[in-house]
Formats: structure tokens, sequence, C-alpha cells
């Protein structure tokens, strides 16, 4: 019988991963816990930094926000560059937020980044849309199989966001992005390894618009923005007006601002608080 480890001291049967470990709650800080799990999906192990409110009951459920971030980053990267998890935490304290469970998962650590694809026989869409929900669900409380679920990102996690969040609209019930790569073709801008890597059988796994157009019958609500002095902003924009001439219903948004982590770290909130439209 496979075993894994959910928190120290217990050891629970699990079909769904070979081996899935949490850290010591004891050494745990600013609400910041980290689980590694072996998954087929990754051929291997992947790491997700989360965000646990405090005061969490046995029965309480609670929603879950999958925050992906850019290239050349990983698991921390969210928290440790834009302190997500403490100003999320400022808001639950201060009423403006329910409480809620941010997971910031790796995107699988594949070159200068994985775009959340499948792909080299890899499947990073599916550690985002299914391992990790999974994973949550046996090792954090308050989530479990019930927990509305929503995802966002920066950049690359954009991407991925916007895409995964289309693809799987059957799970989240609402989606966003920042400072989007729009189309694959865009990912040149950032990484070193050749395109040809990440091409896919079909447009509608290269390309948002492409995908909203594929999966329109179970879109869920969509966010989006981006600063002015962002490389993609004509992208964003481009984006918008094509989804206004289909008529997708979605909010779009521009602020002051560059592909950087001082603007992300800003308008996170807004898309924490359009989720909470939706739970």
């Amino acid at each position: 019988m496979v075993k894994f480890r959910i928190r120290p001291g217990s050891v629970l049967p699990v079909p769904r991963f070979k081996t899935l470990e949490v850290s010591n709650p004891s050494f745990e800080n600013h609400n910041l816990r980290f689980i590694t799990v072996k998954t087929p999906h990754l051929k291997g192990r992947g790491d997700i930094c989360v965000y646990v409110p405090a005061n969490v009951g046995p029965t309480d459920t609670l929603p879950i926000v999958i925050l992906l971030h850019g290239v050349y980053g990983s698991a921390w990267s969210w928290a440790f560059s834009s302190g997500v998890h403490l100003k999320a935490n400022e808001l639950i304290e201060k009423g403006e937020l329910p409480p809620m469970i941010i997971a910031m998962p790796s995107d699988g650590m594949w070159g200068d980044g994985s775009a959340y694809l499948p792909l080299n026989s890899y499947n990073f869409e599916k550690w985002i849309a299914e391992d990790v929900p999974d994973a949550l669900a046996l090792s954090i409380r308050g989530a479990n199989e019930s927990s509305p679920l929503f995802i966002s990102g920066m950049s690359m996690g954009g991407f991925g966001a916007l895409r995964i969040g289309a693809k799987y609209g059957d799970k989240f019930r609402a989606i966003s992005a920042h400072s989007a790569i729009t189309s694959l073709p865009q990912i040149k801008f950032f990484v070193e390894e050749s395109l040809k890597h990440y091409a896919q059988d079909t447009v509608a796994d290269e390309d948002v618009f492409e995908t909203f157009v594929k999966y329109r019958k179970q879109l869920p609500p969509v966010r989006f923005d981006c600063g002015t002095g962002d490389l993609l902003i004509n992208y964003n924009r481009s984006l918008h007006e094509k989804m206004d001439k289909e008529g997708i219903p979605h909010i779009y948004g521009e602020n002051p601002g560059g592909h950087e982590w001082s603007y992300w770290s800003v308008h996170i909130v807004e898309s924490l608080k359009f989720f909470t439209e939706f739970i």
C-alpha cells in the first residue's frame, strides 16, 4: 500500500499521489505552509506554497485561489515577491475579504517556464488543474471538494490562468490575470527555449482568445488588467477588443505601471475581491 504524510506524525493511504508531505505547522511564519507532492503529471515532485488563514475549524469549507507565477519563478514567487499572503491576511482581519486559502504552486520547473502546458511528455496543465486542488483537499484544513475554486496569475501565469480556467471551466467559478501573455508566441520575449518545445496540437491550446471561443459555453466570469507601460499592453488590448467584438463578457482594466512586481503586488487585490463575488 502506498502511503504519505499529510502532517507530522500522521500517515494515511493515498492512491492519487505516491508521496505528499506538508511542512510542520510549528515552524510556519505568517500563515504560510509548504507542500511537496510526487505526481505522474510531473514525473516527479512539485511544490506548493499555501497561505492558510488562522482559526480554520474542522468542518469549515473555504474558497481556494490558485495563483500562478511567471517565467523564472517558483512556488515562493507570489509570497516573497509581492507579500500577497500579508495583504490577504490584513484584508481578512478587516472583514474586507472572507477567509480564503491561497495556493501558489510552481509551474513544474521546466526551462525558463513551462507555460503551464502539456509538453515534452510532462503535463504541467493537469498539475495545476487536477493535482494542486487534490493535494490541498488531502492536506489543508478548510480545503475540500466543495471549496469554491478560482485561478489567477501574472505574465506567463496569466496565460496559464486564463487558458486553464477556461478549459477547465467546470472547476473554476471565476478567473483573472495580470499582464498576461495572451498567445504562445509572446513567450519568446522571456524564455531562451525554442517555441517548438511549446507547440500544441490546436490553436485553442496556444491562444487565449481561441481558448475562450472554444470553451465559451463553460467560460467562468473573467477579468484581466495590464499596465500601460507593459510590453504586453497591446496584446492585452487586442484580447479585450476581440472579446468585445465576439460578445464574450469580461472586465478589462489598464493602470499605470510596467511588467513588474510593484504592479502585480497592488492589483492582485482586485482579483481577490473580484473572486469574492462568486463564492
